[in-house]
């Protein structure tokens, strides 16, 4: 068991750090402050000590406009604490701290992988050459963030010649009281995430206390056998006398962390709130503690997307890839990606997910185009807008690349082959990028026709990963599907070597269903038929058109008979309305109605066009909709904002996660757009002013970015003033604009009581404009208290209290 320190902010504030001031900078500039609070919590307990550099990455400290002075401060900062460490306890080690930079990557914001790769990297390079023990990257809420922070850890790692014996990589995320990061990454997600990337301790530090991680560590701990590390907050935020306070005392706290050991975690150490004083109570309750045992998790293959994950193997319920998102033999499809449409690639993706395929092979090959823009354009809209995991399917490296740096989850990699070129440019990428890779055994233009052949080849392919040290839960393999034109011994060839993969490695099996098919007549039968024999013979996940009748009834059916479906349940769902007297072959029977972009009604066509995201086909739907008469109010009341609304209520049932919603908003504004240059003079869109700004002292900007934006995108005219804002500021930008609403908000306990400040300015200035607060350290009481008229827990909390307010002032006109 090993015990980390507390809070640094908490006790540089408590030492004087003054309002605006970049904390990091205390390491060149009061670097006996800094000693101190080292030295308290060595003598506290603390085996490892974090160094003073959360926000010391150049995209944070060009808030102070000292971006070019991070290897300065924090290799300062690293010497500040191993002097601390040689006065008080040689034993100890060093952690060097990297906090989020504050910023979203693409699609959800404006910065590119490598942007944020770099700014750690540099980070990362400095931490590293002045000595750490270990790099720990904290308070992550976006999983995409990690990876970048990760990968630039590692790379640094590398390139000043250390290993994991030398330098350990922590990740550690911030999770919500609805345990999911903001960006709706869950627990066990985020663990395989990183854990294949590479990471070699995995946990939580942050916006929670004790009693609500426990819960979140052992999700972590059932997928991965990574040491685990927790840093809660001392207990959740309370106002009292206008004043944020941690409620859990020292002597409180310390027992509280005796289940999160339980759970699994031999790092611990505390967050926002906690002191020397809290550290000595957390170290002596666990090493008093015998922990539970913590139970070993066999490695299983998992695939992942941003929020969810699925399970392949031979112990799980056969699943679907669906094939549909490939320009191959599909003359429309290809036109439209030249054309820069992505509307039906996104059609397919959700009708795909809605007939049940549980990952989506995307596959951006059209003749003449470089894939590589293409595929990174797909990733970013697919990742988006379903839950389902992708897998990448292109023989580019590059445009492989792009799509594996750019994917916010586990991708599957489809697929490597026995050629040298081949391994050489994908096994690498897959190891580095921590994606599944399914091998396909062929070997310089080789089509083995035997069992024995394909699986001999597909052996050695299989050594060649591991010497890249990839490991059995990383691989699936392909039995090598040819067309019955072949040769008659084809389809048995394949059942056989399914058999032979099963007994020789377990590993998951994958395969293009509709190849056996190529050439003849009555493929969907001769499909459904071969699948129902794959599925018995070891095919555990098929690569086919869940679209088709005849092979998703196929599937279903062998699925159950093979007793993945208890009770029948699922086949029972699927088919059980049937008239099986008139059931068709080969097309769907028609069931349930449901609003499509083919409904009669514009009004619904434009509703489903914002619940999905379609921002490309809401313009034509839009100016469809305006030829034929219907009045913009219309379109912006019925269509619009009641789609709006469908998407904010899936949102607060945990049915839609930000980056969904980000990209409904995003539709949504297309729609406004057009009208406005349809109609520019149509006064009816513009919806109000709002003035939003974080208050002065708080550097952060993220969750107001959020809220700007959607509020922007539902028909607001937004003043956006920034971060670390004066209340005077404030003030004359609502007068100046004549603003009926301002949204203000604080990420910083430290910075709360300038809402209160805020609010008192606008007060004193007689202006009556509707005050809306939130953030991440504001809750409704603090909100009451303070005066404001609005609290809004979240970006479409912000929206649904903008649109009543402005609603009720236009019945009162």
């Amino acid at each position: 068991m090993y015990i980390f320190d507390g809070a640094t902010g908490t006790m540089l504030q408590a030492a004087g750090l003054e309002e605006g001031y970049c904390p990091e900078l205390y390491n060149v500039e009061r670097p006996e402050v800094m000693k101190d609070i080292h030295i308290q919590y060595l003598k506290s307990g603390s085996d490892i000590i974090t160094t003073n550099t959360f926000g010391a990455c150049g995209l944070k400290l060009e808030d102070y406009d000292l971006q070019d002075r991070v290897r300065e401060i924090n290799i300062a900062a690293v010497k500040i604490a191993k002097e601390a460490i040689a006065e008080t306890k040689p034993e100890a080690r060093v952690a060097g701290s990297m906090g989020p930079t504050g910023r979203f990557l693409k699609p959800l914001g404006n910065m590119s992988f490598d942007d944020i790769y770099n700014t750690y990297r540099e980070q990362a390079d400095a931490l590293i050459e002045g000595g750490v023990d270990f790099i720990i990257i904290e308070t992550i809420i976006d999983v995409q963030e990690m990876r970048a922070a990760l990968l630039a850890s590692l790379d640094a790692r590398k390139a000043a010649g250390k290993t994991k014996d030398d330098v350990q990589v922590i990740c550690q995320f911030s999770f919500s009281e609805d345990g999911r990061t903001i960006t709706g990454t869950p627990p066990d997600v985020a663990a395989i995430i990183v854990d294949a990337l590479g990471a070699d301790i995995i946990g939580i530090n942050c916006s929670l206390g004790p009693e609500q991680i426990t819960p979140l560590i052992e999700k972590i701990a059932s997928v991965t056998n990574l040491p685990i590390i927790c840093q809660p907050n001392a207990g959740m935020p309370q106002l009292i006398n206008k004043q944020t306070v941690f409620p859990l005392t020292a002597e409180e706290m310390g027992p509280l962390m005796i289940p999160i050991v339980d759970a699994g975690a031999t790092y611990v150490g505390g967050c926002c709130g906690s002191t020397p004083a809290h550290i000595k109570s957390i170290a002596d309750a666990v090493k008093g503690h015998t922990p539970k045992p913590r139970a070993y998790v066999k490695p299983k293959t998992f695939i992942t997307s941003r929020t969810k994950l699925v399970e392949l193997g031979h112990n799980v319920k056969p699943l679907i890839i669906g094939e549909r998102i490939n320009p191959t033999g599909r003359k429309v499809l290809a036109q439209e990606l030249r054309d820069g449409s992505f509307i039906r690639v996104k059609r397919d993706a959700l009708d795909q997910v809605e007939a049940g395929a549980d990952i989506l092979d995307v596959n951006m090959g059209v003749a003449g185009m470089d894939q590589t823009p293409l595929m990174e354009k797909a990733i970013f809209e697919l990742s988006m807008l379903v839950e389902t995991p992708l897998s990448i399917d292109t023989l580019d490296p590059i445009a492989m690349e792009a799509a594996l740096k750019n994917y916010p989850g586990r991708a599957l990699i489809n697929s490597v082959n026995g050629e040298e070129d081949s391994i050489t440019h994908v096994m690498p990428l897959a190891k580095r990028y921590g994606a599944a890779l399914l091998c396909l055994p062929i070997s310089s233009g080789d089509l083995p026709e035997t069992a024995e052949k394909r699986v001999a080849l597909a052996e050695s392919i299989v050594n060649r990963a591991y010497e890249y040290g990839l490991t059995d839960h990383d691989l699936l393999l392909d039995p090598l599907v040819l067309t019955l034109a072949s040769g008659e011994d084809s389809a048995r060839q394949t059942l056989k070597t399914l058999r032979l993969y099963k007994e020789k490695f377990a590993f998951p099996t994958v395969m293009g269903l509709s190849n056996i098919s190529f050439g003849m007549p009555q493929r969907p039968y001769l499909n459904g038929q071969f699948l129902t024999m794959a599925l018995a013979s070891g095919l555990t996940t098929p690569i086919m058109n869940p679209l088709n009748y005849a092979a998703k009834k196929a599937f279903v059916s062998s699925t159950t008979l093979l007793g993945w479906d208890p009770g029948s349940a699922e086949f029972i769902k699927e088919y059980g309305y049937e008239d099986e007297t008139t059931a068709p072959g080969n097309v769907a029977p028609k069931g349930p109605e449901k609003t499509s972009f083919n409904s009669s009604d514009p009004l619904a066509n434009i509703r489903h066009c914002v619940e999905q995201g379609e921002k490309e086909a809401i313009v034509d739907l839009v100016k469809q909709a305006l030829d034929s008469g219907i009045d913009p109010l219309d379109i912006t009341k019925k269509g619009l904002s009641e789609a709006m609304n469908v998407v904010g209520e899936k949102f607060g049932s945990g049915k839609l996660f930000l980056p969904q919603v980000m990209l409904a908003a995003e539709t949504m504004q297309a729609a406004f757009n057009t009208i406005k240059e349809i109609i520019p003079a149509n006064e009816s869109l513009d919806k109000g002013t709002v003035v939003v700004a974080t208050v002065k002292g708080d550097i952060h900007d993220l969750g107001k970015n959020i809220v700007a934006a959607l509020l922007e995108n539902n028909g607001y005219k937004i003043i956006d003033l920034g971060k670390d804002v004066d209340p005077e500021v404030i003030v004359q930008a609502i007068k100046d604009n004549k603003a009926a609403m301002v949204g203000i908000c604080s990420l910083m306990t430290t910075t709360m009581p300038q809402i209160d400040n805020t609010i008192a300015a606008i007060r004193d200035a007689g202006l009556s404009t509707k005050v809306m607060v939130g953030g991440a350290v504001v809750s409704q009481d603090y909100a009451d208290q303070a005066g404001a008229d609005i609290y809004a827990k979240d970006g479409i909390a912000a929206v649904n209290h903008a649109n009543h307010y402005f609603e009720s002032l236009e019945q009162t006109k």
